[in-house]
């Protein structure tokens, strides 16, 4: 089984800078990972994705940010993502992502206003 994972930056925030975010702090990221593990308990126990926080996805100007990447399929990096309206097209987006063969989601196919917040979306890697 093909292992997809959903990264989230936990030291970007709008409120707070880089610099002064340690392990305690509660940031947009923080708040984004809570919600998911939550939302997955109690809607997805036999999902195919796993949710990881990453201290910085290099996107620190653009919190909230998350990545989905998978080996073999396409990596989507979304950014500006509101903590407490996204986490439903999130889960959206996860299912046509983990259902799609190569990981590629139509524009037009992106639920809410994911399709506005992504910032870049990268090929898989060939296979050597």
């Amino acid at each position: 089984m093909t292992k997809h994972t959903l990264f989230i930056c936990t030291s970007c925030s709008a409120s707070i800078a880089h610099d002064d975010v340690t392990d305690d702090t509660v940031t947009e990221g923080v708040l984004l990972f809570n919600q998911l593990q939550v939302s997955q308990q109690n809607e997805f126990e036999n999902n195919q994705l796993t949710i990881q926080k990453v201290g910085c996805l290099w996107t620190c100007d653009r919190p909230c940010s998350v990545t989905f990447a998978c080996p073999g399929k396409y990596t989507y990096h979304f950014v500006d993502l509101s903590h407490s309206q996204s986490v439903s097209e999130l889960q959206q987006f996860s299912e046509l992502y983990i259902n799609s063969a190569d990981g590629y989601v139509k524009p037009p196919k992106m639920p809410g206003e994911l399709r506005s917040h992504l910032l870049v979306r990268v090929p898989p890697l060939p296979e050597s």
